[in-house]
C-alpha cells in the first residue's frame, strides 16, 4: 500500500472524466459543452493535484462518439473548454486520451489498459508503480489494476460500490477529498 507522503513530481495521475471532474448523465452521454457541469471543489482539487504530480493525464471512454451521437469536434470542444477552466484555476491536464470504440474488448477501452500504454509512449517517464488512477467506476479501478497502477475510487456516482474491494486501494467521497488527503 502506498504512503501519500511519498507522492512527488515523479508520480503520474491518471484521472477519469465523467463522474470525477463533471456530473455524469446516468445511462447517457455528455454530448456538448452546455451539458458539462463541473463538480464543486474540482478546481481546488486540480490545483492541489497539480502541485503533487509531475504528469496528469485524463483517460475517458467516450462511446457517444463511436455511436454517432456526437462528433469528434463536439468532444474536442468539451475538452478544450474543460481544460481552459482547469488551467484558469491553477490546475493542469497534460493530455487527454479517449476511447470511442464500441466493442468492450477494444484494447483502449477501460478496463483494458491501452490508454495507459499510449500515455507511457507519450510520457516515457511514467512509472505505473508510481501512478494513481482516480475514477468513479470499477472499470476505472480495473483499468488501473490491468496496468499496474494504484487506484483511488471516488464515490460520487456509485457510493454503493463495496469497500474494501480487491480493485480499490483507497476510497474517498470525491476528488477534493482525495486531493486534501495528500
Amino acid at each position: 500500500m502506498i504512503d501519500f507522503k511519498d507522492i512527488d513530481k515523479t508520480w503520474t495521475l491518471f484521472i477519469d472524466r465523467d463522474g470525477v471532474i463533471n456530473h455524469e448523465k446516468k445511462a447517457n452521454y455528455i454530448l456538448n459543452w452546455d451539458e458539462f457541469n463541473f463538480y464543486d471543489g474540482v478546481f481546488e482539487a486540480m490545483a492541489i493535484l497539480n502541485e503533487k504530480f509531475g504528469v496528469t493525464v485524463m483517460v475517458t471512454n467516450q462511446k457517444g462518439v463511436g455511436k454517432g451521437l456526437m462528433t469528434k469536434d463536439d468532444l474536442d470542444t468539451i475538452h478544450n473548454n474543460m481544460l481552459e477552466n482547469i488551467v484558469a484555476n491553477q490546475g493542469r491536464v497534460d493530455k487527454i486520451y479517449y476511447c470511442s470504440d464500441l466493442e468492450d474488448n477494444s484494447p483502449n477501452r477501460k478496463p483494458n489498459p491501452g490508454m495507459a500504454f499510449q500515455a507511457n509512449k507519450d510520457f516515457p517517464t511514467i512509472d505505473f508503480s508510481k501512478s494513481i488512477m482516480v475514477g468513479n467506476k470499477l472499470s476505472d479501478m480495473n483499468f488501473g489494476r490491468n496496468a499496474g497502477i494504484n487506484t483511488v475510487f471516488v464515490a460520487t456516482t456509485n457510493p454503493e460500490t463495496p469497500f474494501p474491494h480487491p480493485s480499490i486501494d483507497f476510497r474517498f467521497d470525491d476528488l477534493l477529498a482525495f486531493a486534501k488527503a495528500l
